[in-house]
């Protein structure tokens, strides 16, 4: 394993979506997710992640598997590190864990199991995860945090009817709904936590895995519901201590999105905004590093 992380990270991400539906709202129909009050459209920090997780999964790298997965229970994922640890609770010839002592295990037999899912599990060392729904094994605080993604400007999400035939007794199909965002430029910001990442080993090599995910992630997932999605930029403040240099808040000011031209068209593309970079200045400590593709 390379050597932990030991300096702090903030970033700015930049992605869109044209004629799709980057994250539905299961409690408005699979609607775009929306502010009510500003009608700005939201991406949920669980989605993004989801897409860190599918496209790490691709890679089939050594130590780098995926705890979370789609239709996949999380209690016998659990159970096996009890069992690879050799600890009492596990049942080998039951198939199962003895409650009682899952309910009481120790501090040290938690942090062994969490030492185990962390050396095996990605996602675990970076976002972190809660151990404790079968075999106690404890809750482990991620160093690496998204924030909701939240649109440049206010979205218009559309939604346009379909047909299909399902039955061969009806000549006229059914009829079907699907919703789209025209266009939206979407922002979400980042942390790395210095401190925390000590704790799941999360390291300079999952990093770079990391920023290579949020580069790549969309180029892996697409789908005809998510319509056009693009990674757009990746702004990374650097910090030279592990606690930081200069306030999140302060660095994320310093990467601004205006609309181009006279902005008072409807944007369709990428182009019909500028993003600016103010590099000039940066508190002492701190590197930005910019990518653009």
């Amino acid at each position: 394993m390379n050597d932990v992380v030991k300096n702090r990270y903030d970033f700015v991400y930049l992605f869109d979506v044209a004629d799709g539906n980057p994250n539905g709202d299961p409690d408005a129909g699979n609607l775009p997710r929306t502010d009510p009050d500003t009608n700005h459209g939201l991406v949920t920090d669980v989605c993004l992640k989801r897409k860190v997780r599918d496209y790490v999964q691709l890679l089939d790298r050594s130590g780098c598997d995926i705890f979370i997965q789609s239709k996949r229970a999380l209690n016998p994922l659990i159970a096996e590190a009890c069992e690879a640890s050799r600890q009492e609770d596990y049942a080998k010839d039951g198939g199962g864990w003895d409650k009682s002592k899952a309910k009481n295990r120790s501090q040290s037999d938690i942090a062994e199991l969490q030492r185990w899912l962390c050396q095996k599990y990605f996602d675990i060392r970076a976002f972190g995860a809660v151990l404790s729904s079968g075999p106690n094994a404890g809750q482990v605080r991620g160093p690496v945090q998204f924030t909701f993604a939240r649109s440049e400007e206010p979205i218009h999400p559309q939604e346009h009817a379909i047909t299909r035939v399902a039955d061969v007794d009806k000549e006229e199909g059914e009829m079907g709904r699907k919703a789209i965002v025209p266009y939206g430029l979407y922002r979400m910001h980042g942390f790395v936590s210095a401190a925390i990442a000590g704790r799941t080993g999360f390291s300079v090599e999952d990093l770079e895995l990391l920023w290579s995910a949020l580069k790549q992630m969309f180029e892996h997932d697409r789908s005809t519901a998510r319509g056009e999605m693009n990674a757009r930029g990746l702004f990374v403040f650097e910090h030279e201590t592990p606690l930081g240099n200069a306030p999140s808040h302060r660095l994320f000011e310093r990467v601004s999105v205006a609309r181009s031209g006279d902005g008072n068209a409807p944007a369709r593309r990428f182009s019909d905004y500028v993003v600016r970079v103010d590099a000039e200045g940066l508190a002492s400590g701190v590197n930005l590093v910019q990518w653009l593709p």
